[in-house]
């Protein structure tokens, strides 16, 4: 098998020129022949002036190639797409697929041993983790890590759920608008993604723990030495794993993926993290079930006390013993013969470590958090392909419930009507929101996190129970029903709920019923409009070949066949 700068050759029908020409052009750019005749070890840099969490990324890629050269490799940066959170018109979610596919091309394409993910924001980490998987080169993930918690008026702060929580005391009258605003300066003061167990910091757990990234490195702030370090080592492991040869999909099995599934239950992790790790799953062929996802919620407890679902900061977990510790806690549970990048098994990793726990922070398993995993999948007539609530961080009054359904029909209907005092709505009605989905919106934006009516708000409500075919942030809190599967826009039961229509949810019993009988909705259904498909461009790809929330929101074409 050819290696360095004979991998993939340009194709001109003659191997020896193409492979002459190559050298010659790598020359241009300085590299001596000692330097080409090294492993090439490609960087996959995700920075973009769009997206501030990977504003660090400079001095990241500087220590990474450090850690290359040492190892006797040559180090070769190449630009992907970046996906910067908030940066993103309609919704970063619609360019995931996009970037694992640049990631996928370029690093089979170009003549890399192995590469090395940078990555760190929501979506970009799940992208790259998908076209690696894909593109069957050995690879390994660093992410950014966390931004370290601001300050205002003697409270810590972090994005991004106290700028939801500000936010809704701002939307109730509590704060002025010169509040808000002195808010807004201190919530993100740092390089790096969300200071709490959002979806960045799910994924890269989720990383970790599937063996793709160097133990110890998750959690790791993104000011901290400790990154700096982190990254000249993952240039090494780079290194070692392009002799070995070990490609992601040696290591994505179904029992790294169960660990993985585990881990989300346990750190009371992102809703969103769900799609993206079915998504990676589908690269290699192995499905994630709901149903199991179930079964592993009732026997794993949340083990970390940290927001949405709790009250510490991700530099508190880092400083607690980081994943490791939470790994320790759920060793019974894990399958501990699966292989990680560094070539030893997971079960190796925790023999050999046991280092500090500050159990404010972690709980025991013992001594859990909450008793059962934070995550729960719901099905019924209005979910017959399931639907997902963060009980972790839910208002557990409003587990067992029936409601009046108050309906918008998209999210240009929400923001029209949401605070309109004529609003016909009360504390006990579910909030509906349909046409968010992966082909509704398009995209399925993270719009599942429902204002609270300003006619509520103001009278003191602060949680209520809100459906939709959406995803949330997964720095987002409240009795939330998301990934309502089919999604209205492809004629599921959701696109037939109308004002008044009453609904049922019991978290116990696992289900989400739309109390109308049958025959009525199938007369609803006979006129329901359909969804129109963009006519050119990426949209339309997207708009023909994304799948449902179950199935991950990947291409069709994309998965493992």
């Amino acid at each position: 098998m050819s290696t360095g700068l004979a991998r993939g050759l340009t194709n001109y029908g003659d191997r020896d020129f193409a492979l002459y020409l190559r050298r010659s052009f790598a020359r241009s750019m300085g590299y001596s022949a000692a330097a080409l005749a090294r492993p090439v070890v490609g960087l996959a840099n995700s920075a973009s002036g769009f997206n501030n969490c990977h504003r660090h990324f400079p001095e990241l890629l500087e220590a990474v190639r450090r850690g290359v050269l040492a190892a006797g490799g040559l180090p070769v940066d190449f630009p992907t797409i970046s996906l910067g959170e908030v940066f993103l018109e309609p919704t970063s979610m619609l360019y995931r697929n996009l970037m694992s596919m640049d990631v996928e091309e370029m690093v089979r394409a170009q003549p890399m041993d192995a590469v090395v993910l940078i990555g760190g924001c929501d979506k970009t980490v799940p992208a790259q983790l998908m076209g690696a998987a894909s593109a069957g080169v050995p690879a390994i993930q660093l992410v950014a890590g966390p931004m370290m918690a601001g300050r205002h008026h003697g409270e810590r702060l972090g994005a991004c759920t106290d700028c939801r929580r500000f936010w809704a005391k701002y939307r109730a009258g509590q704060l002025t608008k010169d509040e808000i605003e002195g808010i807004e300066g201190n919530l993100a003061t740092t390089a790096g993604t969300c200071a709490v167990m959002g979806t960045a910091s799910t994924m890269a757990c989720l990383a970790e723990t599937l063996g793709l990234a160097l133990p110890g490195t998750a959690a790791i702030p993104a000011v901290h030495a400790d990154r700096l370090r982190a990254a000249e080592a993952t240039g090494e492991a780079a290194v070692a794993l392009a002799r070995s040869r070990v490609t992601p999909a040696q290591i994505l099995t179904p029992k790294a993926l169960e660990n993985a599934l585990r881990v989300l239950l346990a750190v009371g992790g992102s809703t969103n993290a769900l799609i993206h790790l079915t998504a990676i799953a589908g690269r290699v062929g192995v499905p994630i079930s709901l149903a199991e996802l179930n079964r592993l919620s009732d026997d794993t407890p949340v083990l970390v006390d940290l927001k949405p679902s709790g009250q510490h900061y991700m530099e508190d977990f880092f400083a607690a013993g980081g994943l490791g510790a939470v790994l320790r806690e759920l060793r019974e549970r894990l399958h501990l013969d699966c292989l990680t990048v560094t070539g030893e098994t997971l079960g190796a990793r925790l023999d050999a470590a046991d280092g500090w726990v500050d159990r404010a922070v972690i709980r025991s398993a013992r001594e859990p958090f909450q008793p059962v995993g934070g995550l729960v999948a719901l099905f019924g007539s209005l979910a017959p392909g399931g639907a997902i609530l963060k009980r972790s961080a839910a208002d557990s009054r409003l587990f067992e419930t029936e409601g009046r359904a108050v309906v918008f029909d998209s999210l240009e209907d929400l923001a029209a009507r949401i605070d309109e005092p004529t609003l016909d709505v009360t504390r006990t009605d579910f909030l509906v929101l349909k046409n968010a989905g992966p082909r509704g919106a398009p995209g399925m934006p993270e719009a599942g996190y429902l204002p609270i009516p300003t006619k509520l708000s103001r009278a003191g409500v602060t949680d209520m129970v809100r459906i939709s075919d959406a995803r949330m942030s997964g720095t987002a809190f409240g009795t939330v029903v998301l990934h309502v599967t089919p999604e209205a826009a492809v004629g599921g039961p959701l696109a037939h709920v109308r004002h008044g229509d009453r609904i049922r949810l019991s978290v116990k019993e696992r289900r989400l019923d739309l109390l109308v009988d049958p025959a009525d909705l199938a007369r609803r259904a006979a006129g329901a409009p359909t969804v129109s498909t963009p006519v050119r461009g990426y949209r339309r790809l997207y708009a023909e070949h994304v799948l449902q929330a179950d199935h991950g929101c990947d291409f069709d074409f994309l998965q493992a066949r």
